[in-house]
């Protein structure tokens, strides 16, 4: 086996999140946002930075950006930024419960 289990854990989520972008863009559904939200939960429970989570956002968006035509750039960023705030929301409420109110 090449790679660490947190290589093969981040490569999974990788993989999960661009699926899940993929699905998410064209109609926003509730399916995908909840996928999202699944996404940020096993990033947390496997204890993958919110930096590194960012990053692969950033990967996996510029790779969608990349093959899109110029019309489309507006509703892509606004479509991958809306699934981000899903991903990080289970960070927000992990971190809320540590610091409390």
């Amino acid at each position: 086996m090449n790679g660490s289990p947190e290589r093969t854990v981040l490569g999974d989520l990788t993989q999960d999140y661009r699926t899940t972008l993929l699905r998410f863009l064209p109609h926003h559904d509730e399916g995908a946002r909840a996928a999202a939200y699944d996404l940020g939960r096993r990033a947390v429970a496997a204890e993958i930075s919110l930096l590194e989570v960012c990053r692969l956002h950033h990967e996996v968006t510029l790779e969608v950006l990349r093959d899109a035509a110029p019309d489309e750039l507006i509703d892509l960023v606004e479509g991958a930024t809306e699934l981000l705030l899903e991903v990080l929301a289970t960070y927000d409420m992990t971190h809320r419960g540590v610091l409390g109110p």
